[in-house]
């Protein structure tokens, strides 16, 4: 045993035994017969007659994966697929920056659990770059199936349910090892949210406390900054123009806002992730940043300059605009603003895109509305506030 090896993704080694365990597990083969057939699969006889069905069905596909690479290869053929589905398009800039023969820490902002990562993946496949390790909670993985189905696919473990102080600076300490020893040692790069939890209210901001884990693995005779220069981090900006999971978001914010403990349903985060994969997102949009090579004092100081990057390279799409657009009754000076974020967009329908995003936002109901339309326009005030920075305002 390792010292990894309760947090590290499966080696190859280990895929037959976790996709024997996968299709064996009746719990896992029941939750995608309630999500293919939700009435049918509520009905206990129609699981027992279905399920050496479906079994049989997965056994045949399961057949072709004998690695992580296999499985891989199967999910970035399934997500292209959902993309073509879901999506009017989707582009990447500043991967073609890279070095194939350095790994890197890309750190990203968090809007949706699976798809942040996956497109990044589908970046670096399309430029002939490997895959990312992904970090992952633990609270997204109470079931035995799920921490399956997340470490097969190159998934390592954040340890947020430890309790104690001691347990947790220790989880911290080993989580900070593992990112340093796949980079440095293995080669292999790794992705990580800026913060915990996905930007609900659209504000993408850097967890000072996660720098400073990732510094916990220095040297002793290190600096914070060389620390970081270390591990070749690079923050990513992702953009949606439509998010699919807007109203659940709005839900949980509206109950935060009241006051209310927000609890969520057994399979919440499961639906979360098939909501973000199957329903209409618009246009996607993956920029790359620049690599950390200044040597940063402090992790304040660190974490501006990641905000920086991602709010300023952050795409703006229409509906970010029109939101922006409806927060307030806009003064002269914003309405010179408006018209130069619209000339981001020269060539789009602006009477089709408002009805577009009035159509979205009337799904959401009335009671959650605004707090959606705020976290669609907060990328558009962060990238102002960003640009009145660089002016010295």
């Amino acid at each position: 045993m390792t010292e990894f090896d309760d947090i590290r993704p499966y080696n190859d080694s280990e895929v037959p035994a976790v996709i024997a365990r996968l299709l064996a597990d009746k719990e896992f083969l029941d939750l995608l017969l309630s999500r293919s057939a939700p009435i049918l699969g509520k009905l206990p006889l129609f699981k027992m007659l279905a399920r050496p069905f479906l079994k049989n069905s997965l056994g045949k596909l399961a057949s072709e994966v004998r690695t992580v690479e296999d499985f891989q290869s199967h999910m970035s053929t399934a997500l292209v697929s959902a993309l073509e589905r879901t999506t009017d398009s989707y582009g990447f800039s500043g991967v073609e920056n890279l070095h194939s023969d350095k790994a890197y820490l890309f750190m990203s902002n968090h809007r949706d659990i699976a798809l942040d990562p996956a497109m990044i993946n589908l970046a670096l496949i399309r430029n002939n770059h490997k895959t990312v390790r992904i970090a992952i909670g633990d609270n997204l993985l109470r079931k035995p199936y799920a921490s399956d189905l997340m470490r097969v696919n190159r998934s390592f473990i954040v340890k947020r349910s430890v309790t104690s102080r001691r347990d947790k600076l220790d989880a911290l300490k080993t989580l900070s090892r593992y990112i340093r020893y796949s980079i440095n040692d293995e080669k292999v790069s790794c992705w990580i949210a800026q913060a915990e939890g996905r930007a609900k209210d659209g504000c993408d901001r850097t967890e000072t406390a996660l720098l400073k884990m990732l510094a916990l693995s220095k040297d002793k005779e290190q600096s914070f900054g060389a620390a970081i220069q270390g591990i070749n981090l690079i923050p990513v900006s992702i953009s949606y123009e439509y998010d699919p999971c807007a109203g659940d978001k709005a839900r949980a914010l509206h109950a935060a806002q009241q006051g209310l403990t927000y609890v969520k349903d057994e399979f919440e985060d499961l639906d979360t992730i098939l909501k973000g994969l199957v329903e209409y997102k618009g246009r996607i949009q993956v920029n790359f940043g620049e690599p950390i090579t200044q040597e940063f004092e402090t992790a304040d100081q660190l974490a501006a300059e990641i905000d920086r990057q991602i709010q300023s390279n952050y795409q703006l799409f229409p509906s970010n605009i029109l939101a922006w657009q409806m927060q307030s009754q806009k003064d002269n000076s914003d309405n010179t603003s408006l018209e130069t974020l619209k000339q981001q967009w020269p060539d789009e329908d602006w009477l089709q895109a408002q009805l577009r995003f009035q159509s979205h936002l009337a799904t959401i109901p009335s009671l959650h509305r605004q707090i959606a339309i705020d976290a669609y326009a907060a990328p558009v005030n962060n990238q102002l506030a960003q640009q009145n920075l660089s002016k010295g305002n």
